[in-house]
């Protein structure tokens, strides 16, 4: 089968000085993602888990090895992805639903269209939005939402012009965690309903267990995946499962690895497949 998301043996160094001085910030990633999986990213901080995100939207070119999304080589940024980050950056003069349009305003093929089928795409926006629970909230502006409400607008605006890939960097690093388990069944509940592919780089061990088909963790930098693990959890999940033995155990497994790689030691986890 064709990987959706086709890293093969990329390195990435910012210049060309750190590239001949053979300073990396990833090394040697080899990784393929099936169509509609569901990965996520863990690693200590300044890894690389950034820099990798990077690579897969197109923003940066590998210095060596290839990278091909959607079976097409990735020469520039992509079109095909949704991007939805820690701060919302919601656009604090444009209502809930203006925000959420917005990629279909400047996004082609809908830009040209925008004009002509508004009423339409915004038919698409609301229901969106009701999908996350913000029906209701359409009219109103980032300043009259909550922080966990601004992020469900944010990911609905990631995801309106149905991307094949969403792609999550540390999404829900400043909510609350009762906010962040609601919206982390948000986001299930939309995976399991579009089964677009999902990169999501977090800190969250919990998040990552309940979320993904597979957590990856990253080396320091130069950043590189030292462990698959490939979560054997029954979906669709609910929260209870959280509080289960097998739940925890995966979660303090990877814990451990991550552990070992701050300390300065390795990681005795298996191989990545190549």
């Amino acid at each position: 089968m064709t990987a959706f998301v086709d890293f093969r043996n990329v390195w990435l160094a910012y210049n060309e000085e750190l590239q001949a001085a053979g300073q990396f910030a990833v090394e040697d990633i080899t990784l393929a993602v099936g169509e509609g999986e569901f990965i996520a990213i863990v690693g200590p901080s300044g890894c690389g888990k950034s820099t990798f995100m990077k690579l897969a939207t197109g923003l940066k070119m590998p210095s060596r090895g290839s990278i091909a999304i959607g079976g097409a080589p990735v020469t520039g940024p992509l079109k095909i992805s949704g991007m939805a980050f820690q701060a919302p950056s919601l656009l604090p003069w444009r209502t809930t639903l203006d925000n959420v349009l917005l990629p279909l305003e400047i996004v082609e093929p809908y830009r040209s269209s925008f004009k002509a089928r508004r009423k339409e795409y915004e038919a698409k926006a609301r229901e969106l939005l009701k999908s996350v629970g913000l029906g209701g909230y359409e009219d109103k502006f980032p300043w009259q939402l909550s922080g966990g409400m601004q992020q469900r607008a944010s990911i609905c605006r990631a995801l309106v012009h149905e991307p094949k890939m969403l792609l999550l960097d540390e999404p829900f690093g400043a909510l609350d965690a009762f906010t962040r388990e609601e919206l982390w069944c948000a986001l299930r509940d939309l995976h399991a309903a579009k089964r677009f592919n999902v990169i999501l780089v977090t800190h969250d061990l919990r998040e990552s267990v309940f979320l993904a088909d597979k957590v990856y963790v990253m080396s320091k930098s130069p950043g590189r995946f030292v462990v698959q693990r490939d979560i054997d959890l029954p979906r669709p999940r609910d929260l209870e499962i959280t509080y289960t033995p097998k739940f925890t155990d995966i979660v303090h497994e990877l814990r451990g690895h991550i552990g070992a790689i701050r300390h300065g030691g390795g990681t005795n986890s298996m191989a990545l497949p190549q």
